[in-house]
């Protein structure tokens, strides 16, 4: 911002500068950038000074010509200070968004800390790090202990069970069947309770 401000400034000066050699021309008979500075006969001009309206008529062609690249500058500039005002607002639109979803995820209870390789807990993809959020009928707001959802798994043995957890800040559904399998338990996955 300071940048373009300075551009900015630098135009005006350059538009003040420009107005001082038009103030000049007309103080000359008024003869501007266009009239000719020789009479009828051939020779130069008696009533204005020649030196100074040429000199004035070429500074005013310098500075348009420095006026027209300072005009692109700024545009240049103000392009830049859009772009990345666009980007940044889609930056905080984005983490907004993504705080938002966040905010939107129910509240989990419980963690997995461990699966078994050929578990059932693992056949049916459950994964270290999934956040509980429902467990059958267990959920947030109804979860005391682990004797809980122990409780849910004893009277669910071989019947489905919907199981509702966090991953990577997504909300995932997932069926699983507690039931005997080679190992101990009828999951084969650890569940750790999270501290509120």
């Amino acid at each position: 911002m300071l940048d373009v401000q300075a551009l900015i400034d630098k135009k005006d000066e350059i538009e003040a500068q420009i107005k001082a050699y038009y103030d000049v021309l007309e103080d000359q008979k008024g003869v501007g950038m266009d009239a000719p500075l020789i009479d009828r006969e051939g020779y130069p001009r008696a009533d204005v000074d020649i030196y100074q309206v040429r000199t004035a008529r070429h500074n005013i062609v310098c500075l348009q010509n420095d006026h027209k690249a300072i005009m692109k500058e700024i545009e240049e500039a103000l392009h830049n200070l859009h772009a990345r005002e666009k980007e940044k607002r889609n930056k905080d639109d984005a983490e907004a968004q993504a705080e938002a979803c966040l905010q939107n995820l129910p509240e989990s209870f419980a963690k997995i800390d461990a699966v078994t390789p050929g578990s059932p807990a693992n056949l049916s993809g459950l994964q270290v790090g999934d956040e509980i959020v429902a467990f059958g009928s267990v959920n947030a707001s109804n979860f005391q202990t682990l004797q809980n959802i122990a409780s849910v798994v004893q009277h669910s043995e071989g019947k489905p069970l919907s199981i509702t957890v966090v991953r990577d800040n997504k909300s995932v559904n997932i069926s699983l069947t507690p039931q005997r399998w080679s190992g101990k338990g009828l999951l084969g996955c650890n569940i750790i309770p999270l501290k509120r």
